[in-house]
């Protein structure tokens, strides 16, 4: 069979969480399955890195898909252009968007709706473009596949794809996420926080991962503790004007931040096993990756009470209101102060970790493909 992959978000160094996902299942799937051919359709050069095996032929599409315009253009132009020469067998998407006029069997993987929830933070035009043509996107599409039941069930509520339709397929945790003896612990807190214990934030720098909350909140906990205590953050700061910012530069304990930018995957395993906890008090995820990188590191988590975290974090993490200020100081007093609860949380964290690993996801998703194909 002839399968036709949407591979556009394959970027060298540059693979944020659906990247991620693309990478881990595909580079699984093609090996696992020589008996078909996979076609990768990009937007611009590729890197031979992500052609993971010798039945992988990449093609490039144009334009590239850069802003709402040539999303459009790409996706019902560019990739049917390339279809009609390739003439597969099957259509699959990792990142949610397909051309919305196929006549083949089509897989797409929804990762979340965050944009329905908080269109807030979504730019006019973007939001117009994700409010036309997402719902075309779930319900044109043979199946879908996403990342918690939480999605699932959003899906359906949202643009009535029947739950039969759709598959759940969890993330898996990236495997350079390890615990740490107490010595390889001290050389990174040397390196980092001057020796420091600290709370750990990873993620996009952007308002719907609530830095800013976590400021505040992190403000109050040296306040009410005392605690030398520092709070190291991860990200790329592509958001970092405005409330986040000025939440910042007001803070008593701006000493106390360490902000690190975006960083590489074996820096991350290292700050993430060093870490007294891992604050991801986001207002909304579709999965929440940070948690189970954490579970592997054997790092205790704070995470919101909304959306898909309650549902990862599963009983082993401390779940707070992310809009409340004090619940996620309280949770961070209380990992700072309770050993005893910081060694539940890490084996609970532990006892769920075999759930979330990329040999799973890929076969699931590849269950997901078997359903469709011809």
């Amino acid at each position: 069979m002839k399968i036709a992959v949407n591979t556009r978000l394959l970027l060298k160094n540059r693979l944020e969480g659906i990247g991620i996902f693309t990478r881990e299942t595909l580079s699984r799937i093609t090996k696992a399955h020589p008996e078909h051919q996979f076609y990768f359709l990009f937007d611009r050069a590729y890197d031979e890195s992500f052609i993971f095996s010798d039945n992988v032929t990449p093609v490039v599409a144009h334009p590239q898909a850069r802003h709402p315009y040539l999303w459009y253009l790409f996706f019902e132009h560019g990739i049917p252009l390339k279809l009609r020469k390739i003439k597969p067998d099957l259509f699959l998407s990792t990142d949610g968007w397909i051309p919305t006029r196929l006549d083949i069997p089509t897989v797409n993987v929804i990762h979340d709706l965050n944009f329905l929830h908080h269109p807030e933070f979504v730019p006019p035009v973007v939001r117009r473009y994700y409010d036309r043509f997402f719902p075309k996107f779930a319900r044109n599409a043979t199946r879908l596949a996403t990342v918690s039941q939480f999605s699932c069930d959003d899906i359906h509520q949202s643009y009535q794809v029947p739950t039969e339709r759709i598959d759940v397929v969890y993330n898996g945790a990236n495997q350079a996420y390890r615990p740490y003896t107490e010595e390889e612990q001290s050389a990174v807190k040397q390196h980092y926080t001057d020796g420091k214990d600290y709370f750990l934030f990873v993620g996009l720098i952007h308002k719907r991962k609530n830095l800013a909350n976590i400021f505040r909140a992190f403000e109050l906990f040296k306040e009410r503790t005392g605690s030398p205590m520092k709070l190291v953050v991860v990200g790329d700061k592509k958001w970092w004007a405005g409330e986040i910012e000025d939440t910042y530069l007001a803070m008593h304990y701006r000493k106390d931040v360490v902000m690190l930018g975006r960083q590489q995957i074996d820096t991350l395993s290292a700050l993430t096993a060093a870490a007294t906890a891992m604050v991801y008090a986001s207002l909304f995820e579709g999965f929440g990756q940070p948690i189970v990188d954490a579970f592997n590191a054997h790092t205790a988590v704070i995470t919101s009470d909304v959306s898909s975290m309650p549902e990862i974090a599963g009983g082993a993490a401390l779940l707070v209101n992310p809009y409340s200020v004090e619940e996620i100081a309280h949770a961070m007093e209380q990992l700072c102060l309770d050993e005893n609860l910081r060694n539940t949380l890490i084996e609970k964290g532990m006892a769920r970790k075999g759930i979330y690993t990329w040999d799973y996801t890929a076969e699931l998703l590849w269950q997901t493909v078997e359903k469709c194909l011809p």
